[in-house]
């Protein structure tokens, strides 16, 4: 993973440069859900990845059961029923995941349109997470990379007012079913 540069300096006339071994061949992911409910504190779940076999054919990303078992630690964790608003991920519109998501009434799922990066607070989380924890640093190895994921990803899921902040990038807001009386 090259670093994200946020600020560096150089001697006047020269253009500063960061060196950064070449492209490792590992490959990490992360599955991760912003989880918003009026009137509690916003919550973040993630389960990163590290993929060891991908050279050899295996996955690049998160399969299908991945993210199975991050739904029912999900619905664990929060002890109720989920509503989930996913981007269309082929991992998310998997036969087999749209089997489990079927067969369990705790779980209601909604699309977004395609192409809408920009109504996925998620995608603020990734943005929160590169222009903190991992810029202007080279990372050593995958260990390195995957423990200052893990602590940047821990940093945001302290801070429930960023998570906030990623809804309200989108311009959605939270709205329930029910209807209330006036």
């Amino acid at each position: 993973m090259t670093p994200p540069t946020a600020r560096t300096w150089a001697r006047r006339g020269r253009t500063p440069v960061i060196r950064v071994r070449g492209r490792s061949q590992r490959r990490f992911s992360v599955a991760a859900l912003a989880c918003y409910k009026p009137g509690e504190r916003s919550r973040l779940i993630y389960r990163p990845k590290r993929h060891l076999d991908h050279k050899r054919g295996g996955r690049r990303s998160s399969t299908w059961t991945d993210y199975r078992d991050l739904l029912i630690a999900a619905h664990q964790q929060l002890g109720a029923p989920l509503a989930l608003v996913w981007d269309n991920l082929n991992v998310h519109k998997d036969r087999r995941l749209r089997q489990f998501i079927d067969t369990h009434d705790w779980i209601t799922c909604y699309f977004l349109p395609a192409y809408a990066p920009d109504l996925n607070p998620v995608e603020g989380i990734w943005s929160l997470l590169r222009r903190s924890s991992q810029t202007n640093t080279a990372f050593t190895d995958p260990d390195h990379l995957i423990s200052t994921l893990r602590h940047g990803l821990r940093q945001i899921q302290y801070r429930s007012e960023l998570i906030d902040g990623c809804l309200a990038g989108t311009g959605l807001t939270m709205t329930t079913s029910r209807q209330h009386n006036q």
